[in-house]
């Protein structure tokens, strides 16, 4: 089966193509989750997931960890339905866990101006948690407007707009088993 048939008729039209197959995502968070399994071995960690992107990374490194773990969630917003960051971050959803003194971890789908998670960053540290630490499927270091020590990095990817496993366009192709590049036409890009 090819990458494209693994993707549901409804948006395989729209696909330009399959940048990140679901194999190689499988494969890149068992890594993540056996490298932070032993970094964090003895201790309980929190895993922050940053809505909506991030729950399927989440959901999938927490199955892989040999650590006691729990999970909380944010949601932030500074896309709106654009496709590159305002700059300009809104809680829209808290954290329902006091962190203080404890590991956590965020959980991102992607890094890419980092302006949002450095917000963030900043927002959950004056919390004094024990430590805190960044994961994030994606990251685009080209587009990096803020240095930020992401820890745990599955894969860097070009200056593309890409969609799947988890990550949206306008809310949809969240569902996509792999990272992908839409048509241009899609999402309006000239």
């Amino acid at each position: 089966m090819s990458d494209l048939d693994a993707i549901p008729a409804l948006h395989r039209d729209d696909i330009e193509s399959v940048l990140i197959s679901s194999d190689r995502i499988e494969a890149k968070i068992a890594e993540l989750g056996a490298r932070m399994s032993q970094d964090y071995t003895g201790r309980d960690i929190l895993l922050v997931a940053v809505l909506k992107g991030a729950f399927l990374v989440m959901a999938d490194l927490a199955r892989h960890l040999e650590v006691g773990c729990s999970v909380d969630f944010m949601a932030v917003s500074s896309y709106g339905a654009a496709t590159s960051s305002s700059g300009v971050v809104r809680i829209l959803k808290d954290l329902d866990t006091d962190i203080e003194g404890k590991h956590v971890v965020i959980v991102e789908d992607i890094v890419d101006s980092g302006l949002t998670l450095d917000y963030l960053v900043k927002n959950l540290r004056s919390r004094k948690p024990a430590s805190l630490e960044l994961m994030a499927l994606l990251t685009k270091p080209s587009r990096r407007e803020v240095d930020l020590p992401v820890k745990y990095v599955g894969f860097e990817i070009p200056d593309v707009f890409v969609v799947g496993y988890g990550l949206d366009y306008d809310e949809r192709y969240r569902n996509l088993p792999c990272i992908a590049t839409l048509k241009p036409e899609v999402y309006g890009a000239a």
